[in-house]
């Protein structure tokens, strides 16, 4: 069994020295929420069931009305007004 692990993990090495570069940052963003145990129990937690309160609802109407005649705005940009780099999320700690 052990040597199966080490089989298989070898075989996940193979495969991160074949990513383009642009490919290995997802990758490890991918492996660091996998192995996050606070990101491990959001992706488990069960979902909302709250009913939405009529403000809610209303808003987000509002929001999918407004997305009906106007382009979304890139998140990119969103971060570039905010003065915010994607590389500063990439990074981002909680602190200890």
């Amino acid at each position: 069994m052990a040597t199966d692990v080490i089989h298989e993990k070898q075989q996940v090495h193979q495969l991160v020295d074949r990513l383009a570069p642009s490919q290995v940052s997802a990758v490890r963003g991918l492996l660091e929420a996998m192995l996050d145990p606070v990101a491990r129990a959001v992706a488990n937690a069960p979902m909302d069931d709250e009913p939405l309160t009529a403000e809610e609802a209303k808003a987000l109407d509002e929001a999918r009305e407004w997305l009906r005649h106007n382009n979304g705005i890139p998140h990119e940009q969103v971060l570039a007004e905010l003065g915010i780099t994607k590389e500063e999320i990439d990074g981002y700690r909680e602190p200890a």
